[in-house]
């Protein structure tokens, strides 16, 4: 993924208004985070827990979704695998709720996916981040096979939140 500014990121979002985007919480490490290594960008707002971001890049151009979880903490009983990157992580797995795009998500439509609660797929992934003992099923496939899998299972959310 290409490195992105702030403001390129609150011009992403897709699923809320321009003011909304213009008031979120973006991250103010863009410059030494990973980007050679993400397939996605996705933080939670540090003063509200249920809510997080999530940015990446559609057809050569940046989209953002805002989502919505329960606590971070919430739901770490049991370890669920990611429906993104098929990771079962210590750190756990949460339900992230998108608004739909345009109308729809003004009307109170909303699409869900399980996703790591951390949002670190792309570290996990690449074992940049250690996602635990038994976190990772043994694949066969290679690293750019597991990678081009993640972002279609991504594509396949973000569609969802665009229908």
């Amino acid at each position: 993924m290409e490195a992105l500014t702030e403001s390129e990121i609150r011009a992403a979002f897709v699923n809320c208004s321009k003011g909304e985007a213009k008031r979120l919480f973006v991250p103010r490490d863009l410059a030494t985070r990973p980007w050679a290594d993400l397939d996605y960008l996705g933080w939670r707002d540090p003063k509200a827990e249920d809510r997080a971001y999530l940015v990446t890049e559609q057809a050569g151009r940046p989209t953002a979704l805002v989502l919505r979880s329960p606590s971070a903490a919430a739901g770490r009983g049991s370890r669920n695998m990611c429906s993104i990157c098929l990771t079962s992580p210590e750190a756990g797995v949460s339900l992230l709720v998108a608004p739909r795009a345009g109308r729809a998500g003004r009307d109170g439509s909303s699409v869900g996916t399980y996703l790591c609660s951390d949002l670190s797929c792309s570290l996990y992934l690449r074992g940049k981040k250690d996602a635990g003992a038994g976190a990772r099923l043994h694949e066969t496939i290679s690293l750019d096979e597991k990678i081009a899998r993640t972002t279609t299972n991504l594509a396949g959310f973000i569609a969802k939140v665009m229908a």
